[in-house]
């Protein structure tokens, strides 16, 4: 394992069995759901509606959770794809919920082994991966999250991962169609 460091001071990392182990702070599956939802609720949000739908994507049942709230860049889908990163502040009496930066994680992975959070903002749009599944076939030591963002009207948004089970192509080619604001995310791999 590479050891990456600050100032020479190594820095802690998480083992990718670590997605599963998180996962079992919640006994049950609604818990699990509890804390997808709450996040939609939360006032940097800004989600008004929130769908949550089961379908069927390439043979493989998946969870769909879709919010019209205001979308994140590459820096709040990082932040959320990563561990403790939560800068929630009340917004007019609104309290937030989360203030761990650990919901999404725990929840999500509860529900399944793979998630993909498409995001879309006023500006640029967003695809991110957090998938016990791809960390194993790539034989990772480390969580990695790959994000992939570009901006509206720009012709790199026809973006394929390598797992086939993660190009979505119509999925990606949808982005055009939605309002300006959303954010889905997708389980596969359900428990």
């Amino acid at each position: 394992m590479a050891s990456q460091s600050d100032r020479g001071v190594p820095l802690s990392t998480l083992s990718p069995k670590y997605l599963h182990s998180n996962s079992t702070s919640h006994t049950w599956p609604f818990s699990a759901i509890a804390e997808l939802v709450d996040n939609a609720y939360d006032p940097d949000v800004k989600a008004k509606q929130l769908w949550i739908d089961m379908t069927e994507i390439k043979g493989e049942k998946c969870l769909s959770f879709m919010d019209n709230g205001s979308g994140l860049n590459y820096e709040t889908m990082q932040k959320m794809l990563s561990f403790g990163y939560s800068e929630k502040k009340a917004v007019n009496k609104h309290q937030p919920i989360g203030i761990y930066g650990n919901g999404f994680k725990s929840g999500s992975m509860r529900l399944g082994k793979d998630a993909i959070v498409f995001s879309k903002s006023k500006s640029m749009s967003c695809v991110g991966m957090l998938s016990q599944t791809y960390l194993v076939e790539i034989g990772a030591d480390k969580i990695i999250v790959p994000i992939v963002c570009f901006e509206e009207g720009k012709s790199d948004k026809y973006i394929l991962l390598s797992n086939n089970k993660y190009s979505q192509m119509d999925e990606l080619c949808s982005f055009e169609a939605l309002p300006y604001t959303e954010l889905k995310k997708r389980l596969f791999g359900l428990d």
